[in-house]
C-alpha cells in the first residue's frame, strides 16, 4: 500500500436510488456524473486533480489538496443546486434526482488494488450515511443537502470567506456504529434535531488575596506590577512597577 496522502474528500449520494427500476437508475447515474463533473469543473478541478470511485448510487472523489477548498465549497453551495434545478425541471417525476453530499479532508492511501484506505475516509462515509443529513434532504424542497466535517468548518467555513456564509451552517451530531460524530449542516436543521450544546467555558478564578487585601504581583511580557493592582483599562497601580527593565516609582 502506498503512503497515505492529504486529500480533499467529496462524497455525493443519490436519494431513493434502489427504489427505481433499471432504466431509471441508468438515467440517475448519468445525471449524477453530469452534476458532479460540472460542479468540479466550475471549481477549476479537472481530471488531473482528482480520483473517482463509483459506488453505483454514489460517487467518491479524492481531490488534490492544492485545489482551493474555498472555491470547491462555493461551487458545492451554488453550482450543485443550479445543476439540479436544470436537470429536474426537464425530468419526469419518476426520474427526479436528489442528492446529499459531504465535504471533508484527511489522509487516504490508495492500495495496489486501487482501493482507498483511511480512517478519515471512513469518517466521511459515516457522515454521508448519518440520519440528520438524510432527514434534512427528505424535508427540503431544493433536492440537495450538504454537510462538512469539523476540520472543514474550523479551517474554512467559520472564517466567513466570500460566498461561504458561516451563519448558515449548524453543528449536528451524526450517530454511527463507532459513536457520535460531529459535523456542520448547511441550511436548516431537520425537525426534531437539536444542535449540540456549546461547551461551557471555564472562567478562571481570581487568585486569593493575601491578608490585608493586597493582591500578589502579576507579570505581563516579563514585567512585574507590585503592590495593589486593581485594573488595566483606567485602573490605578500602586507601589513599585517594573516593565521589563528600569524602575518606575
Amino acid at each position: 500500500m502506498n503512503d497515505p496522502l492529504p486529500r480533499t474528500i467529496l462524497l455525493v449520494d443519490t436519494e431513493r436510488y434502489s427504489d427505481r427500476d433499471d432504466v431509471q437508475q441508468a438515467f440517475l447515474r448519468r445525471m449524477l456524473y453530469d452534476v458532479v463533473d460540472r460542479t468540479l469543473l466550475a471549481a477549476g478541478i479537472d481530471q488531473t486533480l482528482r480520483l473517482r470511485a463509483d459506488r453505483g448510487d454514489a460517487i467518491m472523489e479524492l481531490i488534490d489538496p492544492g485545489a482551493p477548498l474555498t472555491t470547491l465549497l462555493r461551487a458545492l453551495l451554488t453550482e450543485v443546486p443550479a445543476q439540479l434545478r436544470a436537470v429536474n425541471r426537464l425530468a419526469a417525476s419518476s426520474a427526479q434526482i436528489r442528492l446529499r453530499a459531504v465535504l471533508a479532508t484527511g489522509y487516504v492511501a490508495v492500495d495496489e488494488f486501487d482501493g482507498w484506505v483511511g480512517s478519515d475516509l471512513n469518517h466521511a462515509c459515516r457522515l454521508l450515511d448519518g440520519e440528520p443529513l438524510k432527514e434534512a434532504l427528505r424535508e427540503r424542497t431544493d433536492d440537495y443537502a450538504l454537510c462538512v466535517s469539523e476540520p472543514v468548518y474550523a479551517g474554512i467555513v467559520r472564517h466567513n470567506h466570500t460566498g461561504i456564509p458561516a451563519e448558515e451552517f449548524t453543528a449536528v451530531t451524526m450517530p454511527s456504529k463507532n459513536g457520535p460524530l460531529g459535523a456542520w449542516l448547511y441550511g436548516p436543521l431537520p425537525k426534531g434535531t437539536a444542535a449540540p450544546a456549546a461547551p461551557a467555558r471555564a472562567v478562571p478564578a481570581a487568585p486569593p488575596a493575601p491578608a490585608g487585601g493586597a493582591h500578589p504581583e502579576y507579570g505581563i511580557n516579563g514585567g512585574q506590577f507590585g503592590g495593589f493592582n486593581y485594573g488595566v483599562n483606567g485602573g490605578t497601580f500602586h507601589g513599585d512597577v517594573h516593565l521589563g527593565g528600569g524602575d518606575r516609582r
